[in-house]
């Protein structure tokens, strides 16, 4: 049961996101990037205030470096849209289960990043997740 509405629009917007994110750390990077994307949504707080839906998600000012590039225009791939559908209907992995943010560093994953603290590292990417004091909600969304 989805956890998100998405139309099949939103299943492929995201599906280009996993793949121009994170193809380079296979399906679990891949599912943990979804994972972020769906608790900006229903978290409602910090950055991601008023974020209601996958297009509003992807396409906020800064949020992902990959819809600059040409890669994430491509046709999303049925293996993707898999993945995506898995993140929408609420399947949640550490460290990205109550992950607000995710980059990937040139060296090790600073102990905060933009005041928020370090929760883990899978492959590549580190992933940050507020406290309770920041955004309570993020803990209570499923």
């Amino acid at each position: 049961m989805a956890v998100v509405k998405a139309r099949s629009s939103d299943i492929d917007l995201l599906a280009r996101l996993l793949r121009a994110e994170g193809e380079g750390e296979g399906e679990q990077g891949m599912l943990d990037i979804g994972n972020v994307g769906i608790n900006r949504i229903r978290a409602n707080c910090s950055d991601f205030i008023g974020i209601r839906t996958i297009p509003q998600m992807i396409y906020q000012p800064h949020a992902f470096e990959a819809v600059q590039h040409g890669y994430f225009y491509q046709r999303a791939r049925e293996q993707e849209k898999r993945l995506a559908r898995r993140s929408v209907d609420g399947e949640r992995f550490w460290p990205a289960k109550f992950s607000l943010w995710y980059f990937k560093p040139p060296g090790d994953c600073p102990q905060t990043w933009y005041n928020q603290p370090f929760v883990g590292k899978y492959k590549n990417h580190c992933f940050y997740q507020p406290t309770g004091e920041t955004c309570e909600n993020v803990y209570n969304t499923y």
